[in-house]
């Protein structure tokens, strides 16, 4: 049962890691840019939750509220945080990438970098630099097997939650009229652009999808881990755009997919090797996978035309 137990721990991690993953392959695959303050976009999201959260205990539920009125007040603090956050990722788009498109990488790398210790510093500012408790958005837990294998509701949540972003996001790029366009956008610019569609307005839209998928994602690692500081986003940010990288980014299956192996590869190293080497091997399974798959698991090989 441990070894399930710890199974299931990873695979709700993994789902974390892919729905940031997710707003990373999207943005890379539509612009070609890496969008390193994505993991401070989710830190935003978090305290923007957190606040409202708080505010409507303090000012709207009372001193007993019934369980829809908590569940209610949840999904309104959720909401608000993608508002937020999307705002705030179509703002950084326009302000800080927009201008640089025609650029070279290492200029957009550089800005990216900037951007994510310009929103790091700001959340200490006004937030302060005391970690804050963060309350998970369901609790309790799940017992099966007379008590010898439990399952927090946060877990299955995280994974619920995963799947049907997974799903929707593919059948809106298949669908949709907007997702075709950034289909056509991540081919060719240029050809997209003559054949009339709205290359800013597509690339905006991404860093709006990706933000608010930010959003969701700092809500959930902050149910998962209730630490919430103003570098709560850096590290699983890392991690998940390491999991886009392995399961070939550009790809929406393959950021899934490495999402999930991550987390699981994560859980066991902490379970079997060591908790301290559990970051170590991460990044050593990601090196042997570059090596021998340098696209990633899903990639495809794009030779450059020169």
């Amino acid at each position: 049962m441990e070894f399930l137990s710890y199974l299931i721990n990873g695979v709700s991690l993994g789902s974390i890691y892919a729905i940031i993953a997710l707003g990373y392959t999207m943005v890379y695959g539509i612009a070609k840019m890496l969008n390193f303050a994505h993991g401070d976009v989710i830190m935003v999201g978090g305290y923007v939750s957190f606040y409202a959260t708080s505010f409507a205990a303090a000012n709207l539920l009372g001193d007993e509220p019934s369980a829809g009125a908590t569940l209610a007040a949840t999904l309104l603090s959720v909401l608000l945080a993608m508002v937020v956050c999307t705002a705030l990722g179509i703002i950084i788009e326009g302000l800080a990438y927009r201008p640089l498109r025609q650029a070279g990488n290492l200029a957009v790398l550089i800005t990216a970098i900037g951007v994510s210790y310009f929103l790091q510093n700001a959340a200490q500012l006004l937030f302060g630099a005391a970690p804050k408790n963060f309350t998970p958005v369901v609790s309790g837990q799940l017992t099966l097997f007379s008590g010898q294998l439990r399952i927090s509701y946060v877990a299955l949540l995280t994974v619920v939650v995963c799947i049907v972003i997974m799903v929707g996001l593919t059948l809106f790029t298949g669908k949709n009229k907007m997702g075709k366009a950034m289909r056509a956008c991540s081919e060719d610019q240029g050809a997209a652009q003559l054949m009339g569609i709205n290359v800013n307005a597509t690339i905006s839209m991404t860093f709006a999808i990706g933000s608010a998928l930010a959003a969701v994602a700092g809500v959930l690692l902050c149910s998962y881990s209730p630490v919430l500081q103003p570098t709560t986003g850096s590290m699983p940010g890392i991690k998940a755009f390491t999991a886009a990288v392995f399961g070939g980014i550009g790809s929406i299956p393959g950021a899934f997919l490495g999402g999930l192996l991550l987390g699981i590869i994560e859980a066991m190293a902490q379970a079997y090797i060591s908790t301290q080497l559990s970051n170590t091997v991460l990044f050593a399974v990601l090196i042997v996978v570059l090596l021998v798959k340098p696209s990633g698991l899903l990639g495809k090989y794009a030779p450059e035309k020169v």
